[in-house]
């Protein structure tokens, strides 16, 4: 990002540092160096002033391109904003171009595949349509033997610190595993934008802010996608699916939470504030969400499925006796019995690791 900033600046362009951490590494705080930084605004919390972008001195100083490191960060609370991605947003709205930085663990999608080879769940994430919008996505690419080297010579943290990363988050096979994800999310982006190129080719080129037109317009689009919403925590998980699923295709996405009295707030209040997250995460990804009543929830979940042409139903199996008779294997076998003629998805619930 810094190097692309000094190229920039050498064409004439007015770039800015609006963000960057340098973690106290030598090298990079060199690599700022002839680049103007806007200062950072302080906000304090827990009797301590910690430091953020500022957003507004950005706005105020209007740039040509503003560099942004560490994309997927969470404000301190107290911040105008919860994430640095939506504060990248506003820049964007303002007509600032921003180059920002990001590993391939902070993909909202990828976050249970992460887990899975890793033992750790990574807690800050972003959306995966934030990184859609960009203009150009440069992977960068380490071997993981010669990360570890940067790790072991102190390149990276300070020695205690990396002694502990090589422990957990930086094992080799972790690092393995986190460069073919990055490959093969590379792989996936780059066919995506050629058949979007192909598309515009043949329609013309769609306009509006909202961007590149997708691959295949509305009317073309085949593939819908149902995801069933419960209370159960591992409900984040089956969403995370449906929604990656959505973009391979691509195909348009539901999540709906079927309840089995005429109002949401007869549930009780665990339960409700659950599934009130489960929907708002959801509609964090863009997923669009629907509350339906009734007594049956799994013939009212099949006729919303064929009312909207659904073609495959995402429902979750879990561990859990307790959940097998509300909303598992009861529930299971009925839509399964009854929508013969859609694909239905069941994904196990696995077990929950611990978070970084």
């Amino acid at each position: 990002m810094l190097d692309e900033g000094h190229a920039l600046k050498a064409q004439g362009v007015d770039v800015v540092i609006g963000y960057f951490e340098p973690h106290g590494r030598k090298d990079t705080i060199v690599k700022a160096e002839g680049l103007e930084i806007v200062p950072r605004r302080k906000v304090p919390y827990r009797g301590t002033a910690f430091e953020e972008m500022d957003t507004a001195a950005v706005l105020a100083r209007q740039p040509q391109i503003c560099l942004v490191d560490e994309l997927a960060h969470t404000n301190v609370p107290g911040s105008e904003r919860t994430k640095r991605w939506e504060d990248v947003q506003v820049l964007l709205d303002a007509g600032i171009p921003v180059v920002t930085t990001l590993n391939v663990q902070h993909l909202e999608s990828l976050n249970d595949q992460v887990r899975d080879f890793s033992g750790i769940c990574v807690r800050e994430t972003l959306p995966d349509w934030v990184v859609k919008q960009a203009d150009e996505i440069v992977m960068v690419d380490l071997p993981p033997q010669a990360l570890l080297n940067r790790l072991k010579r102190g390149a990276i943290y300070a020695p205690e610190k990396a002694g502990q990363a090589l422990q957990n988050f930086f094992k080799e096979s972790t690092l393995v595993a986190l460069r073919e994800l990055t490959l093969r999310q590379a792989a996936h982006e780059v066919d995506v934008r050629q058949d979007a190129q192909k598309a515009a080719e043949v329609h013309g080129p769609a306009s509006g802010k909202d961007g590149p037109a997708p691959v295949l317009s509305p009317a073309e689009t085949t593939d819908r996608i149902l995801i069933h919403i419960t209370p159960n925590p591992a409900t984040a998980a089956l969403i995370r699916r449906g929604r990656r699923v959505a973009d391979f295709l691509p195909a348009d996405c539901f999540a709906v939470f079927v309840h089995g009295e005429s109002d949401f707030r007869d549930m009780p209040a665990a339960q409700r504030e659950t599934v009130e997250r489960h929907l708002n995460f959801a509609r964090n990804l863009r997923i669009e969400t629907r509350l339906l009543q009734g007594k049956d929830a799994a013939r009212t979940l099949v006729e919303f499925a064929r009312l909207n042409g659904i073609t495959q139903i995402f429902l979750l199996r879990p561990q859990r006796a307790a959940w097998s008779t509300l909303f598992g294997r009861n529930l299971l076998q009925q839509v399964v019995r009854l929508a013969r003629d859609i694909q239905i998805t069941i994904v196990a619930e696995r077990r929950r690791e611990k978070p970084v």
